[in-house]
């Protein structure tokens, strides 16, 4: 006997007690009572996509669909969690059956009822990020003959990033290393038959990655025809948010689920597919018509954010993009002021310039917590992150952590800290464990060993220091012994950007890569690095400055300013951290030439374009006041000061779709900031 889902309000089906027309523009009401069969919405930044969501569930229900009959995947908890209360205000009663949550929320619940033809019984464990990282760990132990005495592996961490890019791409190891870590590719036959290993592991002690979920999900629905029957015939309308961020592993399962109803309603925005890095693709999207001939495309083109002149600004910009279905946004706003574009001459007068502007913004009565800071790499932060301390502006690194203070930062440092101050006890124990060999154990007792040398540095260097110390660990020391006698010659010991430029030469970049997930990119910090360290012509200096920013966190702004001490802060992000939310001002730094875009970007059509949505996601999370900064030149270690062209996204925009803003630094190195309307001395 079939279910009846009564609503309390015991509505009838196909009567509506939601006035839809009055809480929805008409595209959205399109979408909400039309998306019959394959559907693709394309939901501009800012249009709603979310209620749209919501409202065509709402409407199902009303129409006497069954909860249980509707699946509603979502790429977070919180937007899964958010929908279904939004539904259920709306529809006042709770929408019990309702299928909503992330892809492996779902996964999970399908295999622990359904996973029987995979082996898999309902009690299965979950392996979180960390256990998995434990169980490779494990698995590498038992390989250990293998990979040879003295033999320097890549991390857990890294190999685990590895297999997981290869399982959601669908990709093999193989082409995973080829693609992503080509600088691995001696190691590719051991990352074969560590994934091997690793997935014989996991049989053995019954349990799943998260990986495993969706593999397990798609396998299921190929293996089993009765499982496939059953749940391509329940789920009558698949929902799914964000495609534009969905590999090709989820796009398998989406395709397969739908098969017997069709009714497959897809949302996202080609112009905001910014991850190929997680294993997403935009071809899931870009594709979709020609997955489905007959499917319907929306258009969701009206922007509730952004005033019009910054909308006009990323409308041009996108519009440079072959690999895209055409839009344009059309703001609900006003014009409103001009996005201003600023040439400043270098990174510290970017600083300078943005601390300046926050200050006049805030002055003029908004919040901290409404301006954010976006970037495409953290480097470009850093200079910025010294002056907001100086100047006692308190902020939040999203997503991440402050930039001086990231792993990677700290462990070059760290050597830097012990030729400034040979007792610096934690610099030694931190510079020391990354040597092969040693641990917090060995570490320690090196360090009394220097305390009973009184720090002194040259008795230190002596070959006989730490001959008492067991094979394997003098070997590490003696590398790090090797590397601390290069950073004490009198030709580079106080200059800061030769020391860093020593430990990377020496050994850490090699660690970087084998110890991080991300290398490329922490190796591009640690070049800027070295780039910024060469404004500094004393170590000391130098390190106070770095380390000893925190002692001005917490400051009052201004005199008279006690009683916003407890305001939210400042927000700095990288621009992939920023997506999906929006701020009153938004400043866009380090429009130059080989910054943003990438250099690397400039190799290839498809990466380049993948940069350009970047600048498109960077510019509509503003939805008043627009900042893009250009520094016109920069320090390069190996060649020196280089002039810096401005950046491709800001070159190709038309004059009239920006103020160009003026930086002037007056004699006294007091900086003076010029456009048309305005003056403004920093005092």
């Amino acid at each position: 006997m079939s279910k009846k889902y009564v609503l309390k309000n015991e509505a009838a089906p196909g009567a509506l007690s939601i006035d839809y027309q009055k809480e929805l523009n008409h595209s959205q009401w399109e979408v909400v009572r039309g998306a019959e069969g394959p559907s693709l919405v394309l939901a501009g930044a800012g249009s709603g996509k979310t209620r749209t969501l919501v409202y065509r569930v709402a409407y199902l229900l009303e129409q006497g669909v069954r909860p249980e009959e509707i699946l509603l995947v979502t790429f977070t908890n919180k937007a899964a969690q958010e929908m279904r209360h939004r539904v259920e205000t709306l529809l006042q009663t709770k929408a019990k059956g309702l299928w909503c949550g992330t892809f492996h929320h779902v996964a999970n619940r399908l295999l622990r009822q359904w996973g029987k033809p995979l082996g898999l019984e309902p009690d299965f464990g979950i392996l979180d990020e960390e256990d998995s990282r434990d169980l490779l760990k494990a698995c590498l132990k038992s390989m250990e003959h293998e990979a040879g005495s003295g033999a320097r592996l890549p991390k857990p961490a890294v190999m685990q990033a590895l297999l997981s890019f290869s399982a959601n791409a669908q990709m093999s190891v193989a082409q995973t290393v080829a693609q992503n870590y080509a600088y691995l590719s001696p190691y590719t036959p051991f990352f074969e038959k560590l994934q091997r290993i690793y997935i014989d592991r996991k049989r053995k002690t019954k349990s799943l990655d998260y990986d495993d979920l969706l593999l397990g999900w798609l396998e299921l629905l190929r293996r089993s025809e009765t499982v496939r029957r059953n749940l391509t015939e329940r789920f009558r309308y698949c929902l799914v948010d964000e495609y534009q961020d969905t590999n090709r592993l989820q796009h398998q399962i989406m395709m397969i689920l739908s098969e017997k109803h069709r009714n497959l309603l897809v949302v996202g925005d080609d112009a905001q597919s910014i991850y190929s890095f997680r294993a997403a693709t935009i071809r899931n999207i870009l594709d979709f018509p020609k997955d489905f001939p007959d499917c319907r495309t929306f258009r969701l083109d009206t922007n509730y954010r952004s005033t019009g002149s910054i909308l006009a600004l990323a409308n041009h910009s996108i519009g440079q993009n072959r690999e895209q279905f055409p839009k344009k946004l059309k703001s609900m706003r006003e014009t409103g002021q001009a996005p201003q574009l600023v040439r400043v001459r270098d990174a510290r007068q970017q600083a300078e310039f943005i601390v300046q502007r926050i200050l006049e913004l805030r002055s003029e009565g908004k919040d901290l917590s409404e301006i954010a800071v976006l970037f495409r790499a953290h480097y470009q932060a850093a200079e910025l992150e010294l002056e907001l301390a100086k100047r006692g502006i308190d902020y939040l690194v999203r997503g991440g952590v402050r930039f001086f203070e990231q792993a990677h930062i700290k462990d070059v440092l760290a050597y830097l800290r012990i030729v400034a101050n040979p007792l610096d006890e934690l610099a030694w124990i931190r510079a020391l464990m990354l040597q092969a060999g040693i641990g917090i154990g060995f570490a320690d007792r090196i360090f009394q060993k220097v305390e009973q040398a009184s720090g002194d540095l040259p008795r230190i260097l002596e070959d006989t220091f730490g001959a008492d110390l067991p094979a394997r660990v003098r070997q590490g020391f003696s590398q790090f012994h090797a590397v601390l006698k290069k950073l004490l010659e009198p030709e580079r010991r106080d200059h800061p950007e030769m020391l860093l430029e020593e430990v990377l030469e020496r050994g850490y970049s090699k660690h970087v890569l084998l110890n991080f997930e991300n290398a490329r990119d922490r190796l591009e910090d640690l070049r800027q690095l070295v780039n910024f360290a060469h404004s500094y012509k004393d170590l000391k200096e130098f390190l106070a400055d770095v380390m000893l920013r925190e002692g001005f966190r917490g400051e009052s702004f201004e005199q008279g300013d006690a009683d916003k001490a407890d305001e939210a802060p400042l927000i700095l992000s990288t621009i992939h951290q920023a997506k999906g939310l929006e701020w009153t001002a938004v400043f866009v730094i380090g429009l130059s030439e080989g910054q943003f875009p990438h250099l690397k970007s400039m190799e290839s059509e498809q990466a380049l374009e993948e940069e350009r949505r970047l600048f498109y996601v960077a510019s509509t999370r503003a939805k008043d006041l627009l900042f893009l900064t250009q520094p016109m030149m920069r320090y390069d270690s190996q060649v020196g000061m280089v002039i810096c062209r401005p950046s491709l996204f800001t070159a190709e925009l038309p004059s009239e779709l920006y103020e160009e803003v003026e930086v002037e630094e007056r004699p006294n190195h007091e900086t003076l900031y010029v456009d048309e309307e305005r003056t403004v001395d920093n005092e």
